[in-house]
């Protein structure tokens, strides 16, 4: 199983990771944290040297009640930072973190190689036909409503048939439009509540009927805090539990905070392979 970054075939027959770097100000755990370039730029060396494939460029947050920000205000925070970071490091795999396509048309055209989409094209109707224009890899992740919202959109008759047929749904959309490379994001923490994330764990492995690279996002996420009562700062040993049993039952890249433990759990899983 490849996808195609800029050219280059990224093999996920071994799980990759994917480093997390948010521009914002208010993200749930490292929010405010890279505002300059100094910072940026430190940061983005540590996840590559730590074994990160890709770097995931997020410029609005999408933590449960977030504050909703213009498309110029994601434009601005998120264009200067691609650039800086195409320039200090040529050969990155930047992905980005936007539901909008203007701003997924803009990154591309800067340098980025992949888009990450929270909504799976529902919150704007025009980006699965701009990602199949681009020929980039494109995530889809599972959410119902916005981030303003989604914590009241938990109500599920049978909650995995109905992620699933999301996903054929939008798949088959996708498709039809030209979009090659999708990526499915099952979307822990996103219109789920603590019981249903770990239901969603539980079933990871009927993924594989996508037939898709699957992406796992459960970094430091209120399911890992919020059952062992302590905070998301003190969440990392709960996320790489977590992680090593999403891979063991399909997750073939993880987007995490911590790259080093998440590469850490990979290589050690490859013994048992």
């Amino acid at each position: 199983m490849t996808i195609n970054c800029k050219g280059q075939l990224i093999d996920l027959s071994v799980p990759k990771v994917m480093g997390i770097l948010n521009l914002t100000p208010d993200s749930f755990y490292d929010g405010g944290r890279y505002n300059n370039d100094k910072d940026i730029l430190s940061q983005t060396e540590k996840l590559l040297n730590e074994g990160a494939t890709f770097i995931d460029l997020g410029a609005y947050s999408s933590r449960p009640n977030a504050t909703h920000i213009s498309e110029t205000e994601e434009l601005q925070r998120i264009i200067p930072v691609i650039e800086l970071l195409i320039r200090n490091f040529p050969k990155i795999l930047l992905s980005v973190d936007t539901f909008r396509s203007q701003i997924a048309h803009e990154s591309i055209a800067a340098g980025a190689c992949m888009i990450n989409d929270i909504s799976a094209g529902k919150l704007d109707e025009a980006m699965l036909p701009t990602v199949a224009s681009l020929k980039v890899p494109y995530v889809m992740m599972h959410m119902r409503g916005t981030p303003q919202n989604m914590q009241g959109q938990t109500q599920y008759s049978n909650m995995m048939n109905e992620v699933l047929f999301y996903f054929s749904e939008r798949i088959s959309k996708a498709r039809a439009l030209g979009v090659i490379d999708i990526i499915a994001d099952p979307g822990f923490g996103f219109s789920k509540t603590v019981a249903q994330n770990f239901e969603l764990l539980n079933n990871l492995e009927r993924f594989k009927t996508l037939e898709l690279p699957l992406l796992v996002g459960l970094s430091r996420k209120s399911l890992i805090y919020k059952t062992l009562n302590t905070t998301a700062q003190n969440a990392l040993n709960g996320t790489t539990i977590l992680n090593t049993i999403a891979l063991q039952k399909g997750a073939h890249i993880l987007r995490v905070h911590d790259v080093k433990e998440a590469v850490e759990s990979i290589t050690l899983l490859q013994q048992f392979s």
